[in-house]
């Protein structure tokens, strides 16, 4: 993998990573504002709405310490993009159904407050990004600082590789 593409991957593990933990950790200290935002896009039947809505702050913090230290990179970059598309299907469904809610994204969520607007295009936006980020990290995981790399579990890449220096080091010619 490219030095570039390395780099490429560990910025785009550690952005997302850092979204996910900072909407986990807005969440997980009012659960039932998390449940709360969960049912207000009317989706999900109650009880798995509210199983939903306690446990979604739990698997965002998890998924977020996954990928800032590059631990089962690939399959934490994979759930996080399905997370991130099911945001993307719940919000589009939100706004094709013409609710007024608070995303809940970061915490808080909702119906909204009369004279509020809904701003479901940047929602979506910023969202479809994320699910690429997560794409991009399932593909070509795990980047540079990983423990997925210092642990050997990279297939066909050395413990280390990468994360010292950018280029490989120069083979010595052998005299015939």
């Amino acid at each position: 993998m490219g030095s570039t593409l390395l780099w490429v991957t560990t910025v785009s593990r550690l952005l997302l990573a850092g979204v996910l933990i900072v909407a986990g950790w807005g969440k997980i200290g009012t659960p039932v504002l998390s449940v709360q935002a969960v049912k207000a896009y009317e989706l999900l039947p109650y009880s798995l709405a509210t199983v939903v809505g306690y446990g979604l702050p739990i698997l965002e913090i998890v998924l977020g310490v996954l990928l800032i230290v590059g631990l089962l990179t690939r399959v934490a970059g994979a759930i996080s993009a399905l997370l991130m598309l099911a945001f993307v299907i719940g919000i589009a469904s939100a706004w094709a159904r013409g609710l007024r809610i608070d995303c809940g994204c970061f915490g808080g969520g909702g119906p909204l407050k009369a004279g509020v607007e809904p701003n479901y295009l940047f929602d979506i936006v910023r969202d479809f990004g994320f699910f690429v980020l997560g794409v991009l990290i399932a593909w070509f995981a795990p980047g540079r600082f990983a423990l997925d790399s210092a642990l050997g579990l990279v297939p066909g890449q050395e413990p280390y590789d990468g994360i010292e220096g950018d280029e490989e080091e120069p083979h010595e010619k052998e005299n015939h």
